[in-house]
């Protein structure tokens, strides 16, 4: 099953595909839209439109996940970012396809067992899980947080509750897998 995984943004947008399979995780694919050569917040929409219609009819996942906005300090930029996730949803769903939203909490605790991990933990993961070399510059964290969320479904759609029920903190995972610690 081909995964779709998108951190929805405005002026960056992350997305990852994964291949779940019985053995686990691959990793297939994964960048950043960057939306800043863009004047407004309309245009900007509209590319994230754009883009994931065309990720999706390139790479055609079986099922999507998007990571929802739930808390912010500033209206203006919940707003935008609500947006933001609507016109990455609707190419999604405009196709016939499944797509599940996650809370960055939830993200969180599926990745790295801490539902309040750091984006620099839950980078760390990821590369980790997915066996990403750490010299590779495409995977910023826009980009690894949408890896996270595809994973975090890939994790939920296996019958797994999460990762952490594998590890339950990061001294265990590294007890477990002393080869992935650099």
């Amino acid at each position: 099953m081909l995964v779709l995984g998108i951190d929805p943004g405005s002026r960056h947008t992350g997305y990852g595909l994964i291949e779940v399979a019985d053995d686990g995780e691959a990793v297939e694919e994964y960048g950043v839209m960057h939306l800043d050569d863009l004047d407004t917040h309309e245009l900007r929409l509209k590319a994230i439109y754009d883009r994931v219609l065309d990720l999706i009819e390139r790479c055609k996942p079986d099922e999507c996940a998007i990571e929802m906005p739930v808390y912010g300090r500033n209206p203006q930029s919940m707003l935008k970012l609500g947006r933001a996730q609507a016109a990455a949803m609707l190419p999604l769903l405009n196709r016939g396809l499944p797509v599940t939203q996650y809370t960055p909490k939830e993200v969180k605790k599926a990745v790295t067992g801490n539902g309040n991990a750091t984006k620099k933990q839950v980078w760390y993961m990821v590369r980790s899980i997915l066996t990403i070399t750490p010299d590779d510059p495409e995977l910023g964290l826009d980009a690894s947080d949408a890896l996270a969320v595809a994973l975090c479904h890939a994790h939920r759609h296996t019958g797994a509750d999460d990762a952490g029920s594998h590890y339950s903190d990061w001294s265990s995972f590294a007890r477990s897998n002393p080869d992935r610690i650099s």
